[in-house]
């Protein structure tokens, strides 16, 4: 069984509020939409009942801080022990990506207002933390002239030490330094970059 989420934001098998939100997901070809409707909760809905626990898994992969989910009626499908958010300066947290899509810029003004409307996942590192994900809404809140947000911490692999050392060498060091470019560019630069990356892995 094959799950793929959906990263654009014009496709008429899902509602446009939820592919902002990035909550859309295709199980075998089959359309699953994941809403967020607060800070903690989300509702799934789809053909079959008997998968959303696989969708809301993959879901949370993305957004571990959403611990209850219901279906259309109010049932809570799954619940997951709440996650402690923490709240970090901008200026503690070192970018582990390069550049920036102006697309995806615009897509999340439709939804994110405030600073705490913004939850990404880290890395503890050094005095500070990486960013794990999030860049798009990490790069806005530095435009907004936000000084915080809000993040879960998390592990990874020793890959994104790489990815952090190539965003030093391009003298990026906060969420302001990242690069503003257009969704093309984005795709070529930024696609490129992380194949080659893995590419070489796998050698």
């Amino acid at each position: 069984m094959e799950i793929k989420r959906i990263d654009t934001y014009d496709d008429a098998r899902f509602s446009k509020s939820v592919l902002l939100q990035h909550g859309c997901f295709l199980v075998d070809e089959v359309p699953y939409e994941v809403e967020i409707i607060s800070e903690s909760e989300a509702v799934i809905r789809g053909a079959e009942q008997t998968l959303f626990p696989m969708v809301i898994d993959e879901f949370r992969f993305y957004t571990p801080h959403i611990v209850i989910f219901y279906d259309n009626d109010r049932n809570v499908i799954k619940a997951f022990p709440n996650i402690e958010l923490l709240k970090i300066s901008l200026d503690q947290i070192q970018p582990s990506q390069f550049y920036v899509d102006r697309d995806k810029i615009a897509a999340i003004s439709n939804y994110i207002h405030e600073a705490d409307d913004i939850v990404i996942q880290v890395m503890s590192h050094q005095n500070g933390f990486i960013s794990l994900d999030g860049h798009t809404r990490l790069y806005y809140a530095a435009m907004k002239g936000w000084r915080y947000v809000r993040a879960v911490e998390e592990t990874s692999d020793d890959w994104v030490y790489r990815f952090v050392a190539e965003a030093q060498k391009r003298n990026i060091y906060t969420p302001k330094d990242m690069m503003l470019v257009s969704h093309e560019e984005y795709e070529e630069k930024w696609n490129r970059f992380c194949d080659e990356i893995f590419a070489d892995a796998e050698e």
